[in-house]
């Protein structure tokens, strides 16, 4: 089993960045692939990014393309977001989710998740 706490997040203008955090508990964090999501007022949680476990292939939501990478440090148990050029349709709450063996997309599909950070952009 793995506890997933995220940081990071926080109120930021238009066109700035962020890079939130995903903290993992136990000593098999390298064994888990792990994903971004997201979720806005109103809408469903839906997918931001993931990185297999040894952090050698990613997969991005086109609307995170270009703007977002993720990474992890298995060494430290952690894994990143980093967001550039934000824009207010980023506004959300962030949740890292885990999974033993290959990443995947569907919200569905992930075992554990973290208790999410909030993300707001203003205009």
């Amino acid at each position: 089993q793995v506890q997933l706490v995220e940081s990071g997040g926080g109120l930021v203008q238009a066109g700035g960045s962020l890079r939130l955090s995903c903290a993992a508990s136990g000593r098999t964090f390298s064994t888990y692939a792990m994903g971004w999501f997201r979720q806005a007022p109103g809408k469903e949680r839906e997918f931001v990014a993931a990185i297999s476990s040894s952090g050698g292939m990613t997969v991005y939501a086109d609307s995170a393309k270009g703007r977002f990478t993720i990474s992890r440090d298995n060494a430290k148990n952690t894994m990143y977001l980093q967001m550039n050029s934000l824009k207010p349709e980023d506004t959300a709450v962030y949740y890292c989710a885990a999974r033993r063996l290959s990443y995947r997309t569907r919200a569905s599909e992930y075992e554990y998740w973290g208790q999410g950070t909030q993300v707001t952009v203003s205009s």
